[in-house]
Order: structure tokens, then C-alpha cells, then sequence
């Protein structure tokens, strides 16, 4: 999918403005503060039904206003134009459109745009929490496998309700619930697990093939872990877990628990790593993925670069970008000024955009 005109309103600081992004490359400067990560905010809100910055909707609508809009006209890769719309107000009602016509779930409207962000806080992928890694994992799947997102939700669900048993397990009836909700959950866990495991065991020689050309010095390798014991089914994890699962008052053991382990010569990457190596080893992931997406679907991704200039040297900037645009990827990149992105010269094909007093101009 490939944006070609992108219109906010009542977004941040932007009463309206509109603009036309490159197919290929899109360079956003301005000084801090002047909206120009706002821009990517908004791409962002298609790609995900939420923002980067907050996690109050309220928050990104401009001051003295009830909501905020955001419309786009695109093409798929078979050349066929759609025009998207998606509004939200200070609760959390939302609208979503695709040409005109009007949908209650936001995963309809985000699955047209598969959208990947790279900002200066991307190393929490390999530091932060594990669903951090669990979101980049569901997120390729999402985009590939059609009946992936149900599958979650339908888990979600369910483990929602063995929890609940979980909290008042002393009483006979809920003991008698239990398996019938273990059932489901090993049903639907198990599925979940094998799509994951199968989804990073493609992923690895690619990310592996790509860390070469971003950390040469260092052997970086991921692995899965599934939320159990390898050596146990999720039914038998399950049962060896309760004992202490009815103490606590939640299911210890299943795909809610999954990671990726990131490891370098052997030991934990935020160990060895330092920040900066730790962003080209998330640069390399996350480019990775890119071509594992497009090589899988045919399709092309749009990638969006916040502050490219942090923490990334001049020449793994342009090998990122490099890299990105190979696979025809959409991208987006942000600076505060252009000599960050000397380099981009060489791209016929790119739009330079400047960021200032509440205006987007092209230059």
C-alpha cells in the first residue's frame, strides 16, 4: 500500500494541512517541537488505531476541540485507490472508513496499512518487556495470516475467564468449570504458539543475514520461547502449573508468556550492546522483517523513521534507508536538519518536506 495524500485535522498543533508524500522516500525536518513527529504520529494512528507518544486519545486532539480526523487517499500494490478516514474523539469511540464506507472494527481498517516505526526508544524491542516482542511477532503474522487476529482475541478471552476461575479455585463448581476453559485454551495457545514459532524460524536467517551488514563485530542470534517448558505440552504445563496458579490468581504458562531472547557471543544482548549497538541490532530486526513481509506477501510496508540522526551514525543511516527502500517500502524518515540526511542526494525519487509554525511545505 502506498500513501499518496495524507490530510489531518485538529491534530496536535495542526488546525489543517495536507501533503503529498513520495512513493518511495519522504525526508520531514523541522526544529524540536514543530510538529514534524506529529506527522508520523498520524501515518501511525492508520497503521495501528493508536498513537506512539500517548496513550490518551485526548492528548493528540488539538486544544479547544471535541476530535481529531485524519484522512488518506492510497494505492495497493495492484494499482487499486482507496481513500481511508479515521476520526476519534476524547472518549474512546472511534469512526473508520474505506471508501466511504463505515466499519466498527479498527483491525479492518489497520489491515490495509502495514506500518512499522523505528524511533529512539525501538531498543526497548531487545530491553523492554517481553510483549514488547510479543507485539512484533503478532504484528508480521497479522499482516499474513488472515484468521491470526481472531485467533488472539478468541485466546484473550479465554484466558480472561481461566483467570477468573483461577481467583476463586477453592469452590467445587469452579473446579468442575476449569476444564472445559483449560480445553479451549490449550486449542487455542497451541495454535498461537506454532504460528509463532514457525513465523520466527523463517525470520531468523534473514535477520541474521542482515545483522552481518549492521553489527559485522558481533555474532547476534534470537531464539523463541514459547511461554512453557520445551519439553511439556500446554496441557501438560497446564496442570503442572495450577498448584501454583490458584495461589497466585492467574495462568502462568502459555503463548501470553512468549519472547524473543536476543543473545550476542552467547550472552544477553543488553550485556554486551551498547545503546547504539542495540538500535542497529533493532534496525536489523525490524528491516528483517520488512523483507520477510514482502517476500511472503507481495505486498510493500511503510516504514516510519522518527529522529533518524540518534544514536545512528551517517553510514548505517543510509544503510537502514538502503535497505528498506530494496524492498520498495513506503518510507518515512524525520530530522531536525537536513545535513543529518546528506546522503539521501542520490535518491531521484524522493519529496523533501519542512515543518514549521503549524504548516507542512514541500521544498
Amino acid at each position: 500500500m502506498i500513501l499518496d495524500k495524507v490530510q489531518l485535522t485538529k491534530f496536535r498543533n495542526f488546525e489543517s494541512v495536507q501533503f503529498c508524500p513520495s512513493a518511495s522516500l519522504s525526508i520531514i525536518t523541522g526544529k524540536n517541537g514543530s510538529g514534524k513527529s506529529s506527522l508520523l504520529e498520524a501515518l501511525h494512528y492508520l497503521g495501528y488505531g493508536r498513537s506512539f507518544r500517548t496513550s490518551k486519545h485526548q492528548s493528540v486532539i488539538k486544544h479547544d476541540n471535541d476530535a481529531f480526523t485524519i484522512f488518506a487517499s492510497c494505492k495497493n500494490d495492484d494499482g487499486k485507490q482507496f481513500k481511508i478516514g479515521l476520526s476519534r474523539g476524547n472518549g474512546e469511540h472511534f469512526k473508520c472508513s474505506v471508501n466511504g464506507e463505515h466499519f466498527k472494527r479498527l483491525s479492518d481498517l489497520v489491515s490495509l496499512l502495514p506500518i512499522q516505526l523505528f524511533t529512539p526508544q525501538s531498543t526497548d524491542l531487545v530491553i523492554g518487556s517481553p510483549s514488547e516482542r510479543r507485539r512484533f511477532c503478532d504484528w508480521g503474522l497479522f499482516h499474513v495470516e488472515q484468521s491470526y487476529s481472531d485467533l488472539i482475541k478468541n485466546y484473550s478471552k479465554v484466558l480472561k475467564h481461566r483467570n477468573a476461575l483461577l481467583k476463586d479455585y477453592n469452590s467445587q463448581s469452579t473446579q468442575n468449570d476449569m476444564g472445559y476453559w483449560d480445553q479451549q485454551l490449550i486449542v487455542l495457545g497451541e495454535r498461537i504458539d506454532g504460528l509463532r514459532g514457525e513465523y520466527v524460524n523463517r525470520l531468523i536467517p534473514i535477520f541474521e543475514s542482515t545483522c552481518m551488514q549492521f553489527l559485522p563485530e558481533f555474532s547476534v542470534e534470537i531464539s523463541y520461547y514459547r511461554g512453557w517448558e520445551k519439553d511439556s505440552d500446554l496441557s501438560q504445563a497446564l496442570q503442572k502449573k495450577l498448584p501454583y496458579d490458584s495461589k497466585v490468581g492467574y495462568t502462568s504458562a502459555g503463548p501470553h508468556k512468549a519472547d524473543l531472547r536476543f543473545k550476542v557471543n552467547k550472552t544477553q544482548a543488553q550485556e554486551v550492546l551498547s545503546r547504539g549497538q542495540l538500535r542497529m541490532a533493532v534496525a536489523a530486526l525490524q528491516l528483517a522483517q520488512t523483507k520477510l513481509f514482502t517476500l511472503e506477501t507481495n505486498r510493500h510496508s511503510i516504514f516510519l523513521l522518527d529522529d533518524i540522526g540518534a544514536e545512528l551514525d551517517a553510514e548505517k543511516r543510509e544503510r537502514f534507508i538502503d535497505g528498506l527502500l530494496a524492498t520498495q517500502t513506503q518510507v518515512f524518515v524525520t530530522a531536525i536538519e537536513q545535513e543529518q540526511l546528506e546522503f539521501v542526494n542520490k535518491y531521484k525519487d524522493k519529496k523533501l518536506f519542512h515543518v514549521e509554525h503549524c504548516t507542512v511545505n514541500e521544498e
